[in-house]
């Protein structure tokens, strides 16, 4: 899977399933400031992820990331 369809297949989700707005998702968003995601969304994006990347996200793994580019760096990471 290339970056492009990680970002397409997050990005999609964030939209269609929790109704984020799409002009504000971007690299440099912050999850939670500038998209506006909170803990129960987060526990949705962990579900979509598990179920279309085939791994789970580690908690600790997600105190470091930020912005929506360095989710998408995550995930690309674990999926290699």
């Amino acid at each position: 899977m290339t970056r492009q369809e990680i970002e397409e297949k997050i990005k999609d989700f964030l939209v269609e399933e929790l109704e984020f707005d799409a002009e504000k998702i971007k690299p440099e968003a912050r999850l939670k400031e500038d998209i506006g995601v909170d803990s129960l969304d987060f526990v949705d994006i962990v579900v979509i992820v598990e179920k279309t990347f085939g791994f789970k996200i580690v908690a600790e793994d997600m105190k470091t990331i930020k912005t929506y580019g360095q989710f998408c760096d995550y995930i690309e990471s674990k999926i290699k």
